[in-house]
């Protein structure tokens, strides 16, 4: 049985892991001066503080480029996944939790999962799972530039210098240890958000935003490697986890939180529930909001798809009713529309936390033994509503036409864009010194398009850390750049870059 004052551990990287030493303080600190939060809400402020999370304003949950403000972009959807799991966090720390005799949390659990909740999206890049899935095609087209995959074992044409040197030293480090080649053809957004916070974010240490052990732990939605993840598998394997390079750190960190191999936080059930409702039921709000359906299409398909389901039936039925109230409005369509979706979320997501909190409570003791194999809200009593709430979105909303011409747009302009990044970082004059001169105007200018932030961490990494190869730092820092990106500088870098790159569309890197 998992325990409740290690779970939510307040040690931070730094605590756990060597690395430079701590700068002391030599000012003194006037005497009213003092710390009024817990580890959990401090957690909570260095993400919302974070320049990551205001990008996220600017990078799709659904509608690619959304014109309308009140269509949900990334940073609307976490704040609201964070709202969600900060209330469920609520309830466990000062009602079920209590009631077990588990006392003591009641600060820690909520902020915990407010930050957990507002930082679960930092990884994914531009375009939504359309940038996910470019980054992936990107890699794979060029396995033999990046990973030394030569047909017939010769080198691809014009494969010269660094190019050429670090795909023979991925081709041989990969030998060894396949993950690292599976970290980019497998590339998750998951796995990019742990990067970020333990590593990315500027620090004067080096380790990120130094969260606690507790919170990157519920963070973790995933708990395996690019190598181990199967879709078909327990959920906390179905996706990549973290990546090569955060092995050993996470590692640390699920050791002091008291997580066994394959164990997930109790807390990340909670938080992948929250980010399942927040989607479920706000994007089919979006989807109405911008006129692809109506209120009216949506009762009905869930009264389809989910006949007899009492969890359905119940929201269908408040709904209906509330519309019926506001009709008598006499409101324009689009506004009426509007109201009754309002009163639909709420409705909706008032039910599913509900089917949340008792599924936690029905299986709390396989929970907290790891036993629990599949998502909290699929083992409650509202799986039909959240499963047709999900299959609408798809039908509706991610086919839309218009939605996938945009993605498509998205998916081509990525894969130009990080052909151009590559010639950045890899033509140069040193294959062993990253930072070494360009050998191309082009080359200087692309990369120097590349966050300082990112450029140190790799030239530093690159020199002193020689556990991967370097072709792994180049890969990893074009992963880095690309997925940090917003939608808009996305497109601005590609048209940008694109019109000093000299055979952009025929220069296969």
């Amino acid at each position: 049985m998992l325990n409740w004052s290690k779970l939510l551990s307040g040690k931070r990287l730094d605590d756990i892991v060597d690395g430079p030493p701590a700068q002391s303080a030599d000012v003194a600190a006037p005497p009213w001066l003092a710390n009024t939060r817990t580890p959990a809400e401090r957690d909570y402020d260095r993400v919302r503080f974070a320049a990551p999370v205001r990008r996220l304003a600017d990078k799709t949950q659904v509608f690619p480029l959304e014109r309308n403000d009140s269509v949900r972009n990334r940073l609307t959807h976490s704040d609201e996944v964070s709202a969600l799991a900060r209330s469920v966090g609520t309830h466990l720390a000062y009602s079920f939790l209590p009631d077990r005799g588990i006392d003591g949390h009641q600060r820690t659990i909520p902020a915990l999962l407010a930050a957990a909740g507002l930082a679960h999206d930092l990884g994914n890049p531009p375009f939504g799972h359309r940038g996910e899935e470019a980054m992936r095609h990107w890699f794979e087209a060029r396995a033999a530039i990046c990973f030394g995959k030569f047909d017939d074992g010769q080198p691809p044409e014009g494969a010269r210098g660094v190019e050429l040197r670090g795909a023979r030293d991925m081709r041989d480090a990969a030998h060894r240890r396949p993950d690292l080649i599976q970290d980019f053809l497998r590339f998750e957004g998951n796995a990019q958000t742990m990067r970020l916070v333990m590593r990315l974010q500027a620090s004067t240490n080096g380790f990120g935003l130094n969260l606690t052990c507790g919170t990157l732990t519920a963070l973790m939605k995933y708990v395996v490697p690019s190598g181990s993840a199967v879709k078909s598998g327990p959920v906390g394997a179905r996706k990549v986890g973290f990546f090569a390079s955060e092995a050993a750190w996470i590692e640390k960190a699920r050791q002091e939180a008291g997580l066994a191999e394959g164990m997930r936080h109790p807390l990340a059930h909670v938080l992948e529930a929250c980010d399942d409702i927040a989607y479920s039921v706000i994007d089919t709000e979006d989807t109405v909001k911008k006129g692809l359906v109506s209120f009216s299409d949506l009762m009905a398909y869930l009264e389809a798809a989910a006949e007899g389901d009492e969890g359905v039936k119940f929201v269908v039925a408040r709904s209906r009713m509330d519309h019926a109230a506001v009709r008598s409005a006499r409101l324009a369509p689009s506004e009426l529309n509007d109201v009754s979706m309002q009163k639909f979320r709420v409705h909706a997501i008032g039910t599913l936390v509900s089917a949340l909190v008792y599924a936690w409570g029905e299986r709390y003791e396989d929970i907290m033994v790891g036993r629990l194999d599949q998502p909290l809200l699929e083992v409650g009593p509202a799986a039909s509503l959240v499963a047709a709430l999900k299959k609408f979105d798809v039908e509706h909303a991610f086919r839309d036409k218009d939605v996938l011409g945009i993605e498509v747009d998205g998916f081509n302009k990525l894969q130009e864009l990080m052909s151009m990044l590559w010639r950045g970082i890899v033509e140069r004059e040193s294959y062993a010194d990253p930072g070494s001169k360009r050998s191309s105007p082009f080359a200087d200018l692309a990369y120097r398009h590349i966050s300082e932030n990112y450029r140190t961490a790799f030239e530093q990494a690159a020199r002193e850390d020689r556990s991967v190869p370097i072709r792994y730092r180049e890969l990893q820092l074009l992963a880095d750049m690309v997925s940090g990106m917003t939608d808009s500088y996305a497109v601005f870098l590609h048209r940008k870059l694109g019109e000093y790159h000299v055979g952009a569309s025929l220069r296969k890197v």
